[in-house]
């Protein structure tokens, strides 16, 4: 006798998103309602594993008198997003400081970090100056009118730059590296970035205590929006010690991998970590490095001249040191994620990383590709952001910086999946959310960048899985996989591709266990 389901999810129209349709989805102009797979009726879970998918009849025999039975009120359910690269410790941050990702303009932006908390700092993070009328940074004297007593910093969403008031230039003169003090006539203008962004990140950075509320305000944000599971970049934080405390304490309820950046590979190869190892919850990624910096604080490595200043950007590891971290994480079989955002920066890091499928070394960002790089020669996970696509439409940021040949250009993902290379897509924070990020490139501006639903879905479960070598236990809906779900009030495929990004997410499910409700 069949023994009985723990909790059987109902009444949904449920897509495994297991076997991918291009015929079905290539075309741009994807029909309404149209998909992959045809859908089923419902979901049998038994041990935070799926037992069984299928119509009503072909799931109900497994109803037992103890069996958990969940309405899904006709939404629809997917497996759970899994971001491939995020940050959650500054996720929390920007959630209990102040979030500057949502002003509207640089006055809304001061006047959100006004009303901010704080005795010892005053902290904004997630600001794009590029979406406000001005265009321009926040300097010095906007910061001082914030506070000239209380030291103010307000990090650009990126990360790649920062805004401090006076206060903190004079206490930190001695400590932020010339090079990445922006100077107008000799003087400070109150932006800083790179080596300076990140001394002020470290200066603020919360204690343990802190980076555990942090974390657990970050993935309930997570929740929210069905994600299930995280690729978390790491860099000098308290939050892999939370993560494990919180899924000791069976309290997590969410699938972290964890990328530590070089600054803890000397500590990696004392302990021996591996990649792979660790638990169903927080388990070890690998190593993390940079190549350059970004687009928007100009440090983007280029083959040519940014179109708005001097220069092609900057190194921020320069070629030689990133061979060598490859030869350490290579002597350990780690898993390598190589920042790499310009077209110069792209191509260093496919030369220095080894072809080597089984491995799964994976390449973050690459928003340009090199002009003469055809895709099928691109030997990595293409570890991508559809979020920036924002900036590649009229009047955005890309625009600025790279001109419009470039602009067009840009993150090629449709180029790159029609290639057979391997694409998974995360947030980079900015924001996290996987419907804004599915109807980011459903309506991108340029061919090379379109995916239909079905594929951006994909990019979002089983190719983040595949990225972070998990495809065997989750990513899609399949019997023996585990019981990680979204469910969505509306069918992404019917609604209007523009209004993607509003769908309400319902429902979300980790191992069985209903971990979000609206």
């Amino acid at each position: 006798m069949t023994e009985p389901a723990d909790r059987i999810f109902r009444n949904a129209e449920v897509h495994t998103l297991s076997t991918p349709d291009a015929a079905a989805d290539a075309a741009a102009s994807e029909p309404a309602g149209r998909h992959a797979d045809e859908p089923h009726e419902a979901v049998a879970v038994r041990d935070g594993r799926v037992l069984r998918v299928g119509d009503g009849d072909e799931v109900g025999f497994l109803e037992g008198v103890a069996t958990d039975v969940i309405d899904c009120e006709g939404g629809v359910l997917l497996p759970g997003f899994v971001d491939a690269h995020t940050h959650m410790e500054v996720l929390g941050r920007r959630l209990v400081h102040a979030d500057l990702g949502a002003a509207t303009d640089r006055e809304n932006a001061i006047a959100r970090l006004a009303d901010a908390p704080g005795d010892d700092w005053i902290l904004g993070y997630g600001y794009d100056e590029s979406t406000w009328p001005s265009g321009r940074f926040l300097t010095r004297e906007d910061l001082d009118a914030v506070s000239t007593d209380t030291p103010v910093v307000a990090f650009r969403e990126d990360l790649h730059t920062a805004s401090v008031n006076s206060l903190v230039l004079e206490r930190y003169a001695d400590d932020l590296p010339a090079d990445d003090v922006t100077r107008e006539a000799g003087e400070p203008t109150g932006v800083v970035t790179e080596g300076a962004a990140e001394f002020l990140r470290m200066e603020t950075a919360p204690g343990h205590e802190e980076t555990k509320r942090l974390v657990e305000a970050a993935r309930d944000y997570a929740h929210e929006r069905g994600v299930t599971g995280v690729h978390d970049m790491v860099r000098r934080s308290h939050a892999p010690a939370a993560y494990r405390e919180l899924a000791v304490a069976d309290d997590l309820q969410l699938r972290v991998r964890l990328y530590y950046w070089t600054d803890h590979l000397d500590a990696v190869e004392e302990l021996g970590l591996a990649s792979d190892h660790g638990s169903d919850h927080v388990e070890v990624g690998g190593i993390k490095t940079y190549t350059d910096g970004s687009i928007g604080a100009g440090t983007a490595k280029l083959t040519g001249p940014y179109a708005d200043r001097d220069g092609t950007g900057e190194w921020v590891v320069t070629p030689d040191e990133l061979a060598d971290v490859v030869d350490r994480a290579e002597a350990r079989d780690l898993q390598l994620a190589v920042h790499a955002i310009g077209d110069e920066a792209v191509r260093v890091a496919l030369e220095a990383l080894p072809d080597d499928p089984d491995a799964r070394h994976r390449i973050e960002h690459a928003e340009l590709l090199p002009p003469d790089l055809e895709p099928s020669e691109f030997h990595a996970v293409a570890s991508m952001q559809p979020n920036f696509l924002r900036w590649a439409r009229d009047g955005g940021l890309y625009h600025d910086r790279l001109g419009e040949a470039r602009t067009a250009s840009s993150n090629r993902f449709a180029d790159i999946q029609a290639a057979g290379v391997p694409l998974a897509f995360g947030s980079d924070g900015m924001p996290l959310s996987p419907l804004y990020g599915v109807e980011q490139t459903v309506t991108a501006p340029e061919s090379c960048q379109r995916l239909g639903v079905t594929d951006a879905l994909r990019a979002y479960t089983a190719g983040a899985a595949y990225a972070g070598r998990a495809e065997d236990r989750f990513g899609t809906v399949e019997p023996g996989k585990c019981a990680d779900f979204v469910v969505l009030s509306e069918s992404p495929w019917a609604v209007d591709p523009g209004d993607i990004a509003d769908i309400p997410v319902a429902m979300t499910v980790v191992d069985g266990e209903v971990v979000h409700r609206a």
